[in-house]
Formats: structure tokens, sequence, C-alpha cells
């Protein structure tokens, strides 16, 4: 490439430049053309991976390898001093900003497989879960310390940053405790953070309830968590909340859930035939895990009896749905075959209260 531009010494100043950036281009073009396609032939190999190589290098490392054969090529350019110098800083600090973008996309492409290792859709997903929340909370502050490298290396691209570098690094004691105080919120939410990130009283996908609803944890980030409530609705808390208050964690050591059913009957109901129907509902459903039905009378009161009837399910969404199931089915037998033990209220009439109303 010096050769080439030896050669068009004679040309006007602006040729060699273009005739530069043009070739760079080119070459970036032909580098990111050659990259995908080797990433297609191999996919057969390990699809996933190569997939996901290709969904997020596809752009980064366009400007990335032109930006690289730009400053190599500079001194071969004859450009005036004050412009070389401000066109080499330029450069170098969109080289800093690609590289940071391509490693943050191969941190991805990192998370993407591991992801794929640790599926939480199975049934049993508690560590498939434990070990998410800690990848995908690593990733930020990974993400968030390569960012802040990024900046500090271009800040020192310009050479006003490093004459006074020393005099910044007197002042950061002072700066450092300002900072602390006015980001003193932020710093304790990322603290919080870290902590539940690896002692994990909440995980990726955990039935919870905080602040009287019923959800799913669906991100856990720097400083906050979203809780996605069961009507779709998205409860949004600082991460601190987690470590300050009580809620409940109805996924903390298992997905199984024990959910219950309560039926409201007269005295008159034979328990018997109310115990075989549980039972048989219970087997005709896939919802059930085969764990645990019991069937009991829990509390009598002076016109009902109350019949408390608990199983088991996978996990809290299948455990709504079999509580729905067998409520259903329940009222629907009681209905059919012993309609005079629904609930219903006695009277008797005294002989003057016969007396007044005959009249």
């Amino acid at each position: 490439m010096p050769l080439l531009f030896d050669e068009l010494s004679g040309a006007p100043t602006w040729v060699p430049a273009v005739l530069l950036v043009t070739l760079s281009l080119a070459v970036g073009f032909l580098a990111r053309f050659i990259l995908l396609r080797f990433i297609r032939y191999w996919q057969n190999r390990d699809r996933k991976l190569f997939k996901s190589l290709e969904k997020h290098l596809r752009g980064s490392m366009f400007l990335f390898i032109p930006l690289l054969l730009i400053s190599t090529g500079l001194n071969s350019v004859n450009i005036q001093p004050g412009s070389l110098s401000f066109i080499t800083t330029t450069i170098n600090i969109f080289i800093i900003l690609s590289f940071c973008s391509v490693i943050i996309r191969l941190i991805n492409v990192a998370q993407d497989m591991l992801f794929i290792r640790y599926d939480i859709n199975l049934s049993n997903n508690l560590r498939a879960r434990k070990i998410r929340t800690q990848i995908m909370y690593v990733k930020k502050v990974a993400i968030v310390v390569l960012v802040t490298l990024c900046l500090s290396l271009i800040l020192l691209s310009f050479p006003g940053v490093r004459k006074f570098g020393t005099t910044i690094l007197a002042g950061a004691g002072v700066a450092g405790i300002i900072i602390g105080f006015a980001l003193q919120k932020s710093l304790v939410n990322l603290f919080a953070g870290i902590q539940i990130a690896f002692t994990q009283p909440i995980k990726i996908d955990d039935a919870v309830v905080v602040e009287n609803e019923w959800g799913w944890i669906e991100e856990i980030n720097l400083t906050y968590v979203v809780v996605r409530i069961w009507d779709l609705r998205r409860l949004v808390l600082p991460i601190t909340y987690f470590t300050e208050n009580a809620f409940q964690n109805w996924t903390r050591n298992n997905a199984q859930i024990l959910g219950s059913v309560f039926l409201y009957l007269d005295y008159s109901m034979p328990l018997d035939p109310l115990r075989k129907h549980f039972e048989k509902v219970l087997s005709e459903t896939k919802l059930w895990d085969q764990q645990t039905q019991v069937l009991q009378v829990t509390d009598t009161t002076d016109k009902t009896m109350t019949i408390r009837m608990l199983m088991t399910a996978q996990n809290s969404p299948t455990a709504w749905d079999l509580r729905c199931y067998v409520r259903e089915k329940m009222i629907e037998f009681i209905q059919q075959n012993y309609p005079q033990s629904l609930p219903h209220v006695r009277a008797t009439l005294s002989e003057t209260g016969i007396r007044e109303a005959s009249h």
C-alpha cells in the first residue's frame, strides 16, 4: 500500500486520501463477506453457536477492519501535521468504540451459548435459573466496566487530558468522596444487585408475591427488578427492595407448588364419594404431578363445613390451572349428584309464626 501511494505522489493531495478510504472500506466489506460465509459454512458443526455469531457480528466488523487499515495507512498519505493529528485522534476514538462494540457483541454470543446450556423451559429448572441470574448480572457489570474502560481510553487520546493526569489523580480522592455521596443510592443498589446475584433470594422466573401482587421475576438489572404480574402488568421495584423488605418466594428451592381448593358444603354431603371423585379428577389430568392429594374437613360453622383439597403441580402457573380445573369439576359433581348438599339456609317457624303467616 505505501508503494501505491508513492506512485501517486504527483497527484492532488486528496486523491491518496480518497483512495485509502475506498480501499479500506472495500477490504472491510470483503473481510465481512468472507467472515459471514465462513460462519454459514460451519453452521452444520454447531448451528446455534454460528447462528449467534452471525446475528451479533453482522454489523460490528464492518467499521473495525477499515478503521485499522486507515490508521495504518495514514503515514503514507501526505497530510498537514495539524490535520494529521486531528484525523489520527478521531480515527483512534472510532477504533476504540468499534472494538468495544465487538467485545460487547462477543459477550452476547457467550450469553446465548450459556442460555442454551441452561434452559429454563424445562420442568426442573432450579439450577438453570440460578446460573442464568448470575450470568445476566455478571454480563451487565462486565459491560459497564468495559464501557468505562473505553471512555477512559478515549479521554487519554487527548493530549490535554494526559497532561493534567497528575492533577486529576491528585483530586481523585476528594472527587471520589463527593461522587460517593452524590451516587450513594445508586451504589447501594449496585452492591445490592451483586448480593442478590450470588446469594439469590430471587432468581429469574421465580414466582413471588410482592406489594400484594403475584407474579414472576422477569428482569434483574443493575439497579431495579421487573416483576411480571399475572395479568401481564409490570411491577418495577428498586433492587434494594428485595434486601430490605419481606416478600414471598414460592420457588426458592423448588418449582413445585402446593395448591389448595376450598369448598363450603352442607353437613348432608357424604365425604367418601367426594374424596373418590377428587382422586378421579386428579388422575385424569396431566396438570397434577402425582405427588400429593389430600381432602380434609378443616373447619365447621353453624351452617357449613369447610372442605380443603391439597394437590401439587410442577410450577406455579400449572398449579393455578390445576386448582381452577379441580374446583370446576368438584362443583359440577356436587351439582349433578348431591344438589341438596350445596349451602343453604335453614329456618324453623314457631307456632306463633305459623299463625301469623296463615293470616
